[in-house]
Order: structure tokens, then C-alpha cells, then sequence
């Protein structure tokens, strides 16, 4: 059912059926709706994953394996793509996506399994294709350091996407992969605007602290490359050419 007022700090104030549904229902105002924001608190729920790599052979996606530590994200990101994953799971694409997560508490255990497998061929894996590794709740959880530590200890390399700033709490780890060429970061940045930011991505860092993040990062010897996407027309669109400046400043090696 949708609020016709905004839920304070989501990127959606509409929690829709998702498609697998087998019944659906439709809800009107009747005028008693609360005239003041709605706040939606985070749940979170852990599972034992049975796999914690996932492949594709799409020739359009330019890596054929990654892992993604949670499902659903807290950044709540107006554009994601990944929320329509959560019908997946019986829950709705919108607030449940960003309010309703699943930490897969047994991700590292999992990871050395499968690494440790004879049958197991190397090649790099992306590590937030379809979750952020570093949104809120990895400070509680750390199963991305978890998971980090297993690939620096199986010298295995990684590329990691992400908006989050709590990326620098591992700069031990990642320095390290970095010395032995193990790793690179893509740090996402859609805006310098802190007013479009909480309107695009809530609860994601904010622009200075995510080009502070490449600079301490580039100091440390990671390879850092910015995501400037989506570039969405009459919104953020005009602000390319100054994304592209801060982040070579702050140290970024491509775009």
C-alpha cells in the first residue's frame, strides 16, 4: 500500500506486491492517514546461504562471478535495479527492499568452501553487483571483512563497488590486497548536491565523504575508479564534468 506522504529517510514511500504474489489488494485513503512523515525502522534477518558466488554469462556484465554479503540494501536508492530481486524473497520491491534485509551471517565459511574446492578456477570477483558491502548495517554484521579476509588469504582478486564510506574501516586489508595486486574499488557518485543525495540515496554517504574515501584510499596504493551513474536527465546530468574534476582531485584513476 502506498502513503501519500514521504516515509522519512527511504527512497520510497510505496511498499507494491511484488509480481509472484497469488493474491493482490488495493487499499484506498480515506482521509485518516497521518498528516506527519512516516518513519520505517531497519529489520534485519540472518540465513545460513547454501552458495555465495554467483555466475552469469551475460555478455553485456563485464565479470561472470561476484558475491553480494546481504540481500536488499539501506542506501535505498531511488533508481536501483536490484529491488525487484526482493519479490524474489515474497517481499515487495519497495520499502521491503530497503527496510526489510537479509545478512548471509555464514558468507566467509561459505566462500572458503567453494575457493577451496579443486575443481575451483580463479578469476576476479565483483563484490556488490547487487547489494552495497558497506551500507549500515556491515558495521554491526562485517561480513564484507569477513569476506575479504578469506579472499586476501586465498590471494584471490576482487573488485569492489560501492557508495559507502564505512570502505575505509578495512584499509588494512585492502592496502595489503592492493600491494599484491589483488584488488580495486569503484566508489559510486552521482552528485555533489547533499539535498539531491538524501532525494537519490538516503541513507548512502554523502558526496565529501565519499571522494574523502578515494583520496585516503589512493594514499593507501588502491587502485580507486569513480561510477558516475545513472546521469539522469534535468536532474544530476549537468553536474558530470564536476564529478569527473572532484574525483580526479581526490585521487580517482578512471571513470
Amino acid at each position: 500500500m502506498s502513503s501519500p506522504y514521504p516515509v522519512r529517510g527511504r527512497g520510497t514511500a510505496s511498499n507494491p506486491h511484488n509480481r509472484f504474489a497469488p493474491s493482490q489488494s488495493v487499499a484506498e485513503d480515506d482521509g485518516w492517514y497521518q498528516e506527519v512523515p512516516l518513519t520505517q525502522g531497519t529489520q534485519v534477518t540472518s540465513e545460513t546461504a547454501k552458495s555465495i558466488i554467483t555466475r552469469n554469462s551475460s555478455p553485456d556484465i563485464p565479470f561472470d562471478r561476484s558475491i553480494n554479503p546481504y540481500r536488499g540494501c539501506e542506501h535505498g536508492c531511488i533508481y536501483c535495479f536490484a529491488r525487484p530481486s526482493h519479490a524474489y524473497w515474497d517481499m515487495s520491491p519497495g520499502l521491503d527492499f530497503e527496510t526489510k534485509l537479509i545478512a548471509k551471517t555464514n558468507a566467509a565459511a561459505l566462500l572458503e568452501q567453494q575457493l577451496s574446492k579443486p575443481g575451483y578456477r580463479c578469476a576476479p570477483i565483483t563484490l556488490g553487483a547487487n547489494t552495497d558491502p558497506y551500507q549500515p548495517i556491515e558495521r554491526e554484521y562485517r561480513i564484507t571483512r569477513a569476506t575479504l579476509e578469506v579472499l586476501l588469504r586465498y590471494r584471490h582478486p576482487v573488485s569492489i563497488i560501492t557508495k559507502g564510506s564505512l570502505i575505509l574501516r578495512d584499509l588494512d586489508l585492502l592496502a595489503e590486497m592492493a600491494r599484491l595486486r589483488l584488488v580495486s574499488v569503484f566508489i559510486s557518485l552521482t552528485t555533489l548536491d547533499d539535498e539531491l543525495k538524501c532525494i537519490l540515496e538516503p541513507r548512502a554517504a554523502a558526496p565529501k565523504a565519499r571522494l574523502r574515501a578515494i583520496r585516503v584510499l589512493r594514499q593507501a596504493g588502491v587502485p580507486v575508479g569513480v561510477l558516475c551513474a545513472p546521469m539522469i536527465p534535468m536532474i544530476n546530468d549537468s553536474e558530470l564534468e564536476a564529478l569527473l574534476s572532484e574525483a580526479k582531485a581526490a585521487g580517482a584513476l578512471s571513470a
